[in-house]
């Protein structure tokens, strides 16, 4: 028998399949250094830096010995001698993060950051006309979780613009 996949999967799992071969070719084994940076480094830090590059030494002879590589992170001008300041923490918390001692030092590049756009706040909370009439336009469904959902869809788009 064969077993049936949903057809919709979460955009997560196919961020990391999308940029991989991208990041890969700036030196990141996989994305999470870049995705997850501010959680890595701290929101304070991540408002003034970025990670640009891993940049891996060159093997010798002996293949075995993977030598520690170089995290290039591009920083805001003034905060630069900050970040130089607490790079040892940095350099903990990514290899903390990834559960190896992957960076041996950090290289600053002083540069304007690209901007992310910022999260927009969450949505108010329905009012109670806009429940009230969200029930009333689900009330003859018989799926709980269905009736749940639609009720909580409805109050959303029933409630009044502000």
């Amino acid at each position: 028998m064969r077993k049936s996949r949903p057809w919709s999967r979460p955009l997560a799992d196919l961020v990391g399949g999308a940029i991989d071969p991208i990041l890969a070719r700036q030196g990141f084994g996989a994305c999470d250094i870049v995705l997850y940076w501010e959680e890595i480094v701290g929101e304070r830090l991540a408002a003034m830096s970025e990670p640009l590059c891993l940049r891996w030494p060159p093997r010798g002879n002996n293949r075995g010995d993977l030598l520690p590589a170089t995290l290039v992170v591009r920083v805001e001008g003034a905060h630069a001698l900050e970040l130089q300041h607490v790079s040892a923490m940095v350099i903990e918390r990514v290899n903390a993060y990834l559960g190896f001692g992957c960076v041996g030092r950090i290289a600053l590049k002083q540069g304007p950051l690209e901007r992310r756009p910022k999260r927009k706040a969450p949505p108010p909370a329905p009012s109670a006309e806009g429940i009230a009439a969200a029930e009333v336009a689900v009330a003859g469904i018989a799926d709980d979780a269905l009736h749940n959902a639609l009720c909580r869809l409805g109050a959303r788009v029933l409630q009044p613009r502000p």
